[in-house]
């Protein structure tokens, strides 16, 4: 939502929430872009105009990068219009692209804040393993054919867990925040070519689950070593974490309210 139309939009009579999924391949991350540039927020922002009958300025639990998916993607945003919440997601999904999908619609409370009454986000990155890819998961999971330590890469994610400052996996270009953040699960599983981290916390920096993935990435290759991960995080030093992750395996799985 634009800062100088906030008071214009809380205005209006109704608070919507809506929980979003979508297939992050086709679209410049989700914050709104400007034209010929497609976000997904963009998109969402003209099929609401036309569902709810005016002018739409969403907000949302956080921002998505160009090729980032989301399984439960959050956002609100105030309007005068009459559609019962019940008829929005027939309404909404009968217009959208088929990338992009309304799960859940409902009014909230006047002070609800998709970005500032979030609690809790887990993101799950997956990688496909094996001696070759699949052409179906080339935009769904980051593709390794090397095999890994699944244990290695188990023992240095349980040292996420708690409170740490995770300066040493802060991509630069965010918003300025404090880089301090509790993360309660920290976790991989394998079932058959897929491995699948999930991370669960009161929030995270600007690429910092990409960042934290190809740091464990390469403890799993036995590039690095579950001591020299340790030593990472706690130098709070970018350069001596690896490579991001590719943006394709990330999903923003759910927000906790």
């Amino acid at each position: 939502m634009k800062s100088e139309h906030k008071a214009l939009m809380k205005a209006r009579k109704r608070n919507i929430r809506l929980t979003v999924a979508y297939d992050g391949t086709a679209y410049h991350g989700f914050q709104r872009q400007t034209p010929p540039v497609v976000a997904v927020q963009n998109v969402l922002e003209e099929k609401l105009a036309i569902v709810f009958g005016d002018n739409i300025e969403l907000a949302a639990s956080g921002r998505t990068d160009a090729g980032v998916h989301a399984h439960g993607q959050v956002v609100n945003f105030f309007t005068d219009g009459t559609i019962p919440v019940d008829r929005v997601c027939r309404a909404m999904n009968s217009i959208l692209p088929e990338d992009i999908v309304v799960t859940e619609a409902a009014e909230a409370d006047r002070d609800f804040s998709a970005l500032h009454s979030a609690k809790r986000k887990t993101y799950i990155y997956r990688i496909l393993t094996g001696e070759v890819p699949c052409p179906f998961e080339r935009n769904t999971a980051w593709y390794i054919r090397r095999k890994m330590d699944i244990d290695a890469m188990k023992s240095v994610l349980s040292q996420l867990i708690g409170t740490h400052d995770y300066s040493a996996f802060r991509a630069a270009g965010g918003a300025p925040m404090s880089p301090v953040r509790t993360m309660d699960i920290a976790d991989i599983e394998q079932e058959g070519r897929i491995i699948r981290m999930t991370f669960r916390a009161d929030g995270f920096l600007y690429h910092m689950v990409r960042n934290i993935v190809g740091t464990v990435v390469d403890v799993g290759l036995g590039v690095k070593t579950p001591e020299q991960f340790g030593e990472i995080l706690a130098s709070l030093d970018r350069q001596r974490a690896s490579a991001t992750a590719p943006a394709c395996g990330l999903y923003l799985e759910c927000v906790e309210y």
